[in-house]
């Protein structure tokens, strides 16, 4: 069994489709994840307890994806020193704005790196945690390579004449 690499934590259950994009970017990778559904609010204790856990076990980055307040990336962010990006969830009348700006409006010493809102957020949030794995692992950062040149290829080989 892989040595996870990548803690995936989102508020709720309806929250999966939106983080299982990340999954699927860390996958395509070969790069061992998990995938957890811990509330700030409903489950504090064990949210707190999972976020404090993670560095000793050998994870690298943990993605968190959140709606409404989007408190769980603070909260994990409060219990670690491993680098954190929150995936702001469209789940509320607002379409993600709310979660957006709470993602972005950490207290200074609570960092969290924040991407966009959904599905292309958690995708780019994935890339992100492989680049930062990338700068100790020289398998990833070649695999990145690979992946920035095939995206370039797809771009060139556009004809529409």
């Amino acid at each position: 069994m892989k040595k996870i690499k990548v803690a995936i934590m989102m508020g709720s259950k309806s929250d999966l489709p939106v983080m299982e994009e990340s999954a699927k970017v860390l996958n395509d990778f070969g790069v061992a994840n998990e995938m957890r559904v811990l509330s700030a609010h409903r489950t504090p204790k064990e949210t707190t307890e999972y976020a404090e856990g993670l560095k000793d076990r050998g994870v690298s980055v943990v993605i968190c994806g959140a709606g409404a307040s989007a408190a769980l990336t603070g909260v994990v962010s409060a219990h670690t020193i491993i680098p954190v990006i929150g995936v702001p969830i469209d789940s509320t009348a607002l379409n993600g704005m709310d979660a957006l700006l709470s993602t972005v409006q950490m207290p200074p010493g609570v960092p969290v790196g924040a991407v966009a809102v959904g599905k292309g957020g958690a995708k780019n949030a994935a890339l992100l945690a492989l680049r930062i794995m990338s700068l100790s692992d020289k398998a990833i950062e070649k695999k990145l390579e690979e992946f920035k040149e095939n995206q370039r290829k797809q771009i060139l080989d556009i004809n529409l004449s």
